[in-house]
């Protein structure tokens, strides 16, 4: 299970995300983004965000450090944009924090420098989890401590929302021609000799157990949340079976 706090304050929201996470300030006295069960995007962007980001961290990514966040919705009481008291009051109980990177700046691919060997390692992951939202456009990508962290993986596993075709989303073929990192000539193929030994079926369900139980019931077609975590782990090992030709520069 991921660790838990509970939010004692909300500092601030943060515009550029099309969910607008917020900065809170934890009861451990820590401060954190936190992603809302309440946002446009709903529950399926925070169960993307634990599968992806968790599974990136077990890959040697970068990915701030998640954790179960909750989340009284008295906290709206004080503050005056509308828009962020309603969301706040539409995420009682459970949401997801994120460790704050302190100092950390936006990635901009014309100001950073990234090696092939790194941005081949990220195409790979993006490719395998099918993040669409790494584009030079919007990156999703924080420099700081001389290093390249991932953020933002709510728009991933695409084929959650839509599970009765989610069989043929396995191998659909990886675009990265927009790709935030595509001018760093990323070394896909070595990349997919590094880390496809490491995307085991123990690995996977390992990573989907960190999801809640609360994001994962009622989920029409399931009668368990682990069933949905099963299906989850089904898909991407499915992924990962045979060749992937999926993805966008070799294929093992």
């Amino acid at each position: 299970m991921l660790p838990e706090v509970t939010a004692v304050r909300y500092v601030t929201p943060l515009r550029e995300g099309g969910s607008m996470p917020g900065v809170v300030e934890g009861d451990d006295q820590a401060v954190y983004v936190a992603k809302f069960i309440g946002a446009a995007q709903g529950r399926k962007a925070l169960v993307a965000e634990v599968l992806a980001g968790e599974l990136g961290r077990r890959l040697g990514l970068s990915v701030p450090a998640l954790l179960r966040l909750r989340l009284d919705p008295v906290l709206a009481r004080s503050e005056p944009d509308q828009q962020v008291q309603d969301q706040l009051r539409a995420s009682g109980g459970l949401n997801l924090g994120m460790a704050f990177v302190s100092g950390a700046l936006g990635f901009d691919p014309l100001c950073f420098e990234v090696d092939s060997a790194l941005a081949g390692r990220i195409v790979w992951f993006d490719a395998l989890i099918g993040n669409v939202d790494r584009s030079w456009r919007n990156p999703n990508l924080l420099f700081a401590d001389g290093r390249v962290w991932l953020i933002d993986h709510g728009a991933c596993l695409i084929f959650h929302h839509h599970w009765r075709g989610a069989a043929a989303w396995a191998r659909r073929p990886f675009d990265a021609a927009d790709h935030a990192l595509a001018r760093f000539s990323p070394d896909v193929a070595a990349a997919d000799r590094e880390l496809a030994p490491l995307v085991t079926v123990g690995l996977l369900k390992e990573t989907a157990a960190l999801i809640p139980d609360e994001w994962l019931a009622d989920e029409p077609g399931f009668d368990t949340p682990d069933a949905v975590r099963a299906a989850y782990v089904d898909l991407l090992a499915a992924r990962m079976a045979g060749p992937r030709d999926w993805l966008p520069e070799a294929a093992a």
